[in-house]
């Protein structure tokens, strides 16, 4: 237990500047850490094993976390925990604690995309998705109707951002997913593996899901595209088919993650 007055101690670094998105998705990828935040997220992520590299909480919650630490510590030898008041812990994070701690855990090793699908029937493919939120909503409705794994494109948002983790309610902690290297070449080795490609989107040749859902192939990946201007041109061309949701009331389109949960739901097995 280690008691901080220094908002800008160096064993903080971990924590710093956590409202900055841009530093914060490219320091926690290359540094192999990312946060969970409240007791939920922490207690899931040492259920799955995911080691901690500190706890950081306030004098006000610490006797809150203590059953918390002290599983922490039989699973994995004495961790930092660092406490302070509720001003030095915002001074540091950026935002107010409430609710209650953060820990800074260690990233697991993402799978090889062929060991991720080896057993899957439904897969989830993310190209571009760039909102957080919309990736933690997307991977909790994927965890919640079948969907056995998610890919996602390399300039896809990071699941384990900490708003990501929290929109998902844990599930970006416990449902695979990989993040492919080489877009087009891996969007075929599925194809490879048997997946039927089938891209959501809106076309000329594309089928209601209704007729879709009524004969789907063994193997399905839904192919769901960024909010802005969904498939890329890469994921388009590797589809096998093209599916619509039919929308009514001039509504041309739904939400990306609003969307992924009714094809989801449609395919369920």
């Amino acid at each position: 237990m280690e008691h901080i007055d220094d908002s800008r101690d160096p064993r903080l670094s971990d924590y710093f500047d956590l409202t900055d998105v841009r530093l914060r998705r490219s320091k926690e990828a290359a540094e192999g850490l990312y946060m969970a935040e409240s007791s939920k997220v922490i207690g899931r992520a040492l259920e799955l094993g995911h080691q901690p590299r500190s706890l950081l909480t306030t004098e006000r919650w610490l006797s809150t976390f203590e059953d918390l630490i002290a599983d922490a510590e039989a699973r994995f030898g004495p961790i930092p925990v660092y406490v302070g008041t509720s001003e030095i812990v915002e001074q540091l994070t950026g935002f107010n604690l409430h609710r209650g701690a953060l820990a800074a855990m260690h990233r697991p090793p993402l799978p090889s995309m062929t060991d991720l699908v080896a057993s899957a029937r439904r897969i989830a493919v993310l190209d571009g998705l760039v909102d957080h939120t919309n990736v933690g909503a997307l991977f909790r409705s994927a965890a919640a109707l079948g969907i056995d794994a998610i890919v996602l494109s390399p300039d896809c948002a990071d699941p384990l951002y900490r708003r990501s983790v929290r929109v998902s309610m844990g599930a970006a902690l416990t449902l695979p997913y990989t993040r492919a290297v080489s877009w087009a070449e891996d969007l075929q080795a599925l194809r490879a593996e048997g997946f039927t490609l089938a891209a959501l989107a809106l076309s000329d040749d594309s089928v209601d899901l209704a007729d879709f859902a009524a004969d789907l192939p063994d193997r399905v990946a839904w192919m769901l595209g960024s909010e802005g201007h969904g498939l890329s041109k890469t994921a388009l061309a590797a589809a096998d088919v093209v599916v619509r949701i039919p929308m009514q009331r001039g509504i041309d389109s739904l939400n990306v993650a609003a969307a992924s949960a009714v094809a989801f739901w449609a395919s369920r097995g």
